[in-house]
């Protein structure tokens, strides 16, 4: 039973499009208008600034942390049903009810889980990759990606039970789903890699 109610309450609270009606609160302009037409925080920014970015971002962060930080931690909830409690936030805000069944892209959301079962630890290693892959490439949804794996690599060394390698195996499918146009793209080196990689060709 406890398991049926957080799992309701997680994809409620990840089905909330925050973007979407900050967008017409704040900025008045529907944030799918912008960009590649994603109701998430890259485009609240683009649509209103960093006044609707920011906050879009922390709600969407905090719809994946609570719910799930509540159940692991306050009702220690844990072993495998915690499964569909972790990743109903993640398919709430990307297979959002208040948008016809459409969503975001869910990586702030993703943060947001990892947080509430791990605390700070991997949200933070999951941090310091992506800065790491923004910083040696130009594509986004490869960032995405290559940060999980780098999260995995996290997991395996901390030797996690297998409930929290099928949490990540699922969200990182339902992330490869939600970026499958643009991981079609090939991965592009940034500028400076690319000279340094010429450089020690011989």
């Amino acid at each position: 039973m406890n398991v049926l109610l957080w799992t309701v309450l997680g994809f409620l609270a990840g089905s909330l499009p925050f973007s979407v009606w900050l967008g017409r609160l704040v900025a008045r302009a529907d944030v799918r208008a912008y960009g590649d037409g994603n109701p998430g925080a890259a485009n609240a920014v683009r649509a209103g600034g960093w006044r609707v970015g920011v906050p879009v971002l922390l709600l969407d962060f905090f719809k994946g942390a609570v719910p799930v930080g509540l159940a692991h931690f306050l009702f220690r909830m844990s072993g495998w049903g915690l499964l569909p409690v972790a990743l109903a936030p993640v398919l709430g805000h990307a297979f959002s009810p208040f948008l016809r069944f459409h969503g975001g892209k869910a990586v702030a959301v993703t943060f947001g889980i990892w947080t509430g079962l791990m605390l700070g630890e991997a949200p933070t290693v999951l941090g310091l990759f992506v800065v790491l892959f923004l910083l040696v490439q130009t594509a986004d949804a490869w960032t995405v990606v290559l940060s999980m794996l780098g999260l995995l690599a996290h997991l395996l060394l901390r030797r996690v039970p297998p409930d929290f390698l099928a949490i990540w195996a699922s969200n990182l499918a339902i992330l490869l789903w939600k970026h499958r146009r643009e991981l079609r793209r090939p991965i592009r080196p940034r500028p400076w890699v690319s000279r340094l990689l010429g450089r020690s060709v011989p």
